[in-house]
């Protein structure tokens, strides 16, 4: 079994933690969601595969959402981006952004971290009904 190492990008500062609106879903519960997108230059690792992974605090248990998995280019930069959906039974504290590899990164530049509170978008009533 391979060892997988993190790298922290950077933390998620708690106003845009607090915006983020929570949706009830069937099977996951109450759920909260993030627009995420980080551009990556990791040196000497052209072709390395890596994945970016959210993690936090929800009361007093640990939880991680992958977001995002690619393969870094020739120079080894990479954007890596998307959804994450942050299942929360209490209350999502100490949100954090990391990228997770397979061998262990010495040298990594965060060209850009953007993350964002997704905004819920209601149906229409009569879309509802139908």
């Amino acid at each position: 079994m391979s060892q997988t190492h993190d790298k922290l990008i950077g933390p998620v500062p708690s106003h845009i933690v607090d915006q983020a609106p929570l949706a009830l879903t069937a099977y996951e519960g109450r759920v909260a969601e993030f627009n995420i997108a980080s551009w990556l230059q990791l040196h000497g690792q052209a072709g390395l595969g890596v994945s970016l992974v959210m993690k936090y605090r929800d009361g007093q248990q640990r939880r991680e959402a992958a977001v995002d998995h690619g393969r870094t280019d020739g120079n080894g930069r990479i954007l890596l981006s998307g959804v994450a959906r942050l299942t929360v039974r209490s209350r999502i504290e100490d949100l954090q952004v990391y990228l997770r590899t397979g061998v262990v990164i010495e040298q990594m530049k965060v060209e850009e971290l953007f993350v964002q509170a997704a905004e819920r978008i209601e149906a229409p009533a009569q879309l509802v009904q139908a």
